[in-house]
């Protein structure tokens, strides 16, 4: 078992990682993978090294029972390099990508309720990208998201890059692009939204690597209620070992649990994990104190 240890200004603490399934329809690459009600949704991504054509199926694991089954979906999206996020915990909204032969802007949206794709159509006053790859999209709201990363071919990347806004409807299923502002060029990077803690609390959009630059990019800042939650209690899921879970209501990349006992130390008094998605596995990090170990 691997066991990472934790920055020296955490001394009491170590991890320790722990697969949670392996299936070789979890094997794939420059995919997305989503958490949606409890279960995490594969979306297309290359399949064996040096592929050049797209996935075009969908992936559904459930940590429940350790599970992974495909979809049968007419209409699933052959893309790869894309990104995805959880719109009002029924649509995986699928946004930009490589489909084999170009980039794209458009919005593929999943309806779980039905297990059925949609092509969602844009808006009179759409301003998209020149086409998305490599990029990240963070729910902000059940009606908007924000985009950022690569645009375009290799010469429009290396001028800048930009920050968009996207617009959803989900009743009339439309969608618009807004271009908020051109920034440094970046690709294959990650976005985190963050509470920003203080006298005045709000949010604030980091977006970290995909660039010659060392630090963070600020790609967003709300003041305290302009960010609009998802219900936590909403998303749970359950970890096979056993204990229950929450997925964070704005980052899909990763899911804290506030509590998980099993397969660590004995006497262990509380513990915190994660799900992380490992190419062909999904790993669960689980860390205790260096005093509780026996």
């Amino acid at each position: 078992m691997a066991v990472a240890m934790p920055p020296s200004r955490v001394e009491v603490s170590g991890w320790s990682w722990r697969p949670v399934a392996r299936d070789a329809l979890l094997a794939r690459a420059f995919h997305s993978c989503t958490e949606l009600r409890g279960r995490f949704y594969l979306v297309g991504g290359l399949l064996t090294g040096g592929a050049r054509k797209p996935s075009s199926d969908t992936v559904v694991f459930d940590p429940t029972g350790g599970q992974a089954v495909r979809l049968e979906a007419r209409d699933s999206p052959l893309l790869s390099h894309h990104d995805a996020a959880n719109v009002g915990g029924r649509w995986l909204c699928v946004v930009g990508g490589w489909d084999g032969s170009r980039r794209l802007a458009t919005v593929k949206v999943l309806d779980t309720e039905h297990g059925v794709w949609e092509a969602w159509t844009a808006t009179p006053d759409n301003c998209p990208p020149a086409g998305l790859s490599s990029h990240t999209c963070t729910r902000l709201s059940d009606r908007e998201l924000r985009v950022a990363g690569r645009e375009g071919g290799t010469r429009t990347q290396r001028r800048y890059g930009s920050i968009y806004t996207l617009t959803l409807d989900p009743s009339a299923r439309t969608y618009c692009y807004k271009e908020d502002y051109h920034t440094v060029s970046r690709s294959g990077h990650c976005a985190a939204l963050l509470q920003t803690p203080g006298p005045h609390p709000g949010h604030q959009l980091l977006l970290f690597g995909g660039c010659n630059s060392a630090e963070p990019e600020i790609a967003g800042q709300w003041s305290q209620g302009k960010i609009k939650a998802q219900n936590p209690t909403d998303s749970p899921f359950f970890l096979p070992q056993g204990g229950t879970s929450y997925c964070p209501s704005f980052d899909g990349t990763a899911c804290k649990a506030c509590e998980q006992r099993a397969g660590v130390p004995a006497r262990t008094p509380g513990t915190a994990s994660s799900l992380m998605f490992c190419g062909g596995a999904f790993c669960c990090a689980v860390w205790w104190r260096k005093s509780d170990q026996s």
